[in-house]
This record gives C-alpha cells, structure tokens and sequence, in this order.
C-alpha cells in the first residue's frame, strides 16, 4: 500500500502546480443493478439505507431519473461522456476477458479527461466494464489512478470472472494486475479511496466510485444476512448486499468528513440500471416498485433509477425535483458547477443547474431516446413529456429468459406509469409522431458516432 501513497502523493504535486484549488472536488457513485425504488428515502420499508437517505437529505433527489441504457457499460459511458450510447459508440456491454474488442473509443472525451485538463487529479476506483485493452481502460480514459476490475463482475473475495470462460483474475492498479484474495472488494475499494482523499485533501479532484453492487454475486457479510432473514428468498440476499454497499458508502463519507472536505465536494449518486432478474441473481431480490421492467428493459424499471446530487450551502438540501432528467446530463451539469469547460461536440446530456435551484425551473429536455442496441432488430424508446413510447419492448420484470415483442407500444406515464395500458392503436398520430422524432435522433447519433472498438 506504500505505492499508493506515493502515486496519490506525486498527483497532488501535479495537481498544486496546475492551481486550481478554489473549484469543489467531485465524487461520482455509479452502483450497480440497483432497483429503481430499493431506498429508503423513495418508501422502501424492508431495507434501510441511512447513508444515500443522509445523503438526499443533504442534497437533492431526483424523482425522474433514468440511465442512459438498461445494461452496464453503454449506461456507463453515457456518464463518462455525456453522449448517449449509440452516439459515443458502445450499445452493449464491453468485454469481460482480456485484449478482446468492445469498448469506449479512445476518441471520447469523459469526465476524467475534462477534469484532468482543468487541473484536477482523477481517480477510477471499483468497476470498470468500459473495455479492456490498454487504450479503452481507465488510464487512457484520462484517469491518473485506477484500482478496480476491468470487466463486467468478480467474485468479491477471490477477484475472480466466472461467468464466461476462461476464468480469470480481474483486478488491477494502473493497469497492472495485482492480488489482493482473501479481501472484501468494496473494502479494499473505500481502503483506495480513503488514501486517494487523503493524498488530495488540499487540491481539487475527481473521484469516480463505482461499487460492483448490489450486482451477482450476492455475497453479504453473514451479520446482514442475520439481519434480513425475516424477508423471503431472494430478497433478502440482495437487501443484505445492498445494505453492505450503503454502509461502504457511509464509510466513504465519513473519511470526507473526517478530512474535512464536505463542504467542497459535490457527491453524486445513481444506479447504472435497474435490478436483475437474471438467473445468477435468483431470478431477482431488487424492486421496481410501481414500474414494470428491470435490466434490460427499457419499460421504466429497466431505465428509472435512484438518483441524487449533494453540495452543502451550494445547491439545496432535503430537496426533491420531478422534472425528467438522465446519465448523460452529470458531464455539462460538473461542467456548470464548477466552472470547467467541456469540448464542444455534440452532446446529449444538459445541465441540470437550473432545476437544482429552483423546484420551477423547466426541464432541459424536451424528450428523451434510448436505443437498446444498433441494429434493426434492437429496441428503442422516447419519451416525450408524459407521453412513452417503446420500440420492440422487452419486459424482464419476472426473468430474463423471455425475447422482445414485434412493433410499438404507447403509454401516458401520467396516467399508467405501470405501463399496461398500450395507446398505440388510440393515439396513432402521436405514435406516428414520435416514432418519426426517434428515427431523426438515431439518425443524428449514427452520424456522429465515434468509431466502434
């Protein structure tokens, strides 16, 4: 661990001399397979999350929020980028082994990338899953330090991907692979972060936190298993492996607090998607509360997902906005907060500094795409106000195993936002309207996208 130190040590000479120690540090929390109402602070009674509730509590949640994909790493690259999936070039998910294809095109410019320009020294600590080849992974992504797994998932304690031959060992420093078996992942995670705050405490950085939770393997200390006996098979596996990732969160904030640097930090949290109900999660343990759908989906609980900002004094506390918002928003919206600029390239993100301060500002968007996919067989969505509309849906509400239904489907998010009741066949005009607005968006993104990998 004396490395580390070092290495953190030597970036907070670089970031010294760059002098930009006025702007607020950053942390961006991006969890993982957590269901779109599985907090405390959106009424779920059966699992506590005190620490992302003193979090909203210190912040402001955000009621209509959604990823940018309903799967991983295009959701992911839609926050490093700011750019929707298909306009930064990663739809699906990126590879799990080394040196294969699949990744976030060295060509985007992400989070890290913009912060670093501006001074600031950047950290990817936990799961990765946006390409693992030497040019797609975090350190050529703009990041000065990387400690996590590169691919999809890892056996907390071994740090081991079983799920798809071979299987491999997956956890790296800077690229390098190190070992670390018989040690907690999300230990060893806040252990990384914890230095990297300390080494940083007196210049600005950027933190990017990604739990690989509450994500299969579900592996929760035996006291939270204790803990959530009382509720059925398989919630109350997943309940105990989420509250472990509340409670590595909290300790997360604490060693802020701690170096006294609250204050000057903007914290943000979202899901990357929702819940699974793949076989390797039990067919499930995450809720979607009133929402049909889960990963995958592109029915709301596969898309709206927890989401929330803190700045104390900054931006308003105990606060909650309704106003429609996304992943790919957080790129310009840092860019405002802290007065960094970000390229000018096409983007599909919006600042959401207005609606921060003010419950009545407008949305910045007046609708939203998703494509689950590239080709012509892939679904799609927009939303367009309260009006829905879904291209070759697929609801993996109970399991995974089912396949995408042929043509479109229309709801009223006002009136259904369970999603049952198809308006298609009713309001054919609007469906005709929409479906053609979605095609001009597909087709501005498939003109900019950045070359696949």
């Amino acid at each position: 661990m004396a490395g580390i130190a070092a290495e953190t040590g030597a970036l907070t000479h670089s970031a010294n001399d760059r002098g930009s120690a006025e702007r607020p540090n950053v942390i961006v929390i991006v969890a993982d397979d957590h269901g779109s109402r599985d907090t405390g602070y959106f009424g779920t009674r059966d699992i506590e999350t005190p620490h992302l509730d003193a979090l909203a509590a210190r912040g402001v949640r955000l009621n209509q929020f959604y990823s940018a994909a309903p799967v991983c790493s295009p959701s992911r690259a839609a926050v490093m980028t700011g750019r929707a999936p298909l306009r930064c070039g990663i739809t699906g998910n990126a590879a799990s082994q080394r040196d294969q294809p699949g990744g976030l095109p060295a060509s985007e410019v992400t989070l890290a990338r913009m912060f670093r320009d501006a001074g600031y020294a950047t950290a990817s600590i936990g799961k990765w899953h946006l390409g693992y080849t030497r040019d797609t992974m975090p350190n050529a992504h703009g990041f000065d330090y990387a400690f996590g797994h590169i691919g999809g998932c890892i056996d907390s304690w071994s740090h081991f991907f079983y799920w798809s031959g071979p299987n491999i060992h997956d956890l790296y420093r800077n690229g390098e692979e190190i070992y670390a078996g018989g040690r907690f992942f999300s230990d060893l995670m806040v252990d990384e972060a914890s230095k990297f705050l300390t080494a940083q405490q007196h210049a600005p950085f950027f933190l990017y936190f990604a739990p690989n939770m509450p994500h299969y393997p579900y592996q929760p200390e035996p006291k939270w298993i204790e803990h959530f006996r009382h509720l059925p098979h398989p919630r109350r596996l997943y309940a105990a492996f989420l509250a472990m990732m509340d409670e590595r969160i909290g300790r997360l904030l604490r060693k802020l607090d701690q170096l006294k640097l609250r204050e000057r930090t903007i914290v943000i949290y979202q899901s990357d998607h929702g819940h699974s109900t793949e076989e390797r999660a039990f067919f499930g343990g995450g809720s979607a509360g009133p929402f049909r759908g889960a990963k995958f989906s592109l029915y709301e609980g596969g898309i709206r997902v927890p989401a929330l900002i803190s700045w104390p004094e900054q931006i308003p506390a105990g606060a909650a906005r309704d106003q429609i918002a996304w992943g790919c928003d957080w790129l310009p919206t840092l860019s405002d907060l802290c007065g960094v600029p970000a390229q000018e390239r096409p983007m599909d993100g919006k600042s959401l500094a207005a609606i921060l301060h003010s419950p009545d500002a407008k949305s910045p968007h007046e609708a939203l795409n998703w494509a689950g996919g590239s080709g012509p067989a892939a679904s799609w969505a927009i939303r367009d106000g309260d009006w829905k509309l879904l291209g070759r849906p697929w609801d993996t509400s109970v399991n995974d195993r089912g396949k995408p239904e042929e043509g479109v489907r229309l709801y009223n998010l006002a009136e259904d936002v369970g999603e049952r009741n198809d308006l298609s066949a009713k309001h054919p005009d609007i469906a005709a309207r929409m479906q053609k607005s979605h095609e001009q968006w597909r087709d501005s993104c498939t003109q900019d996208k950045a070359p696949a990998l």
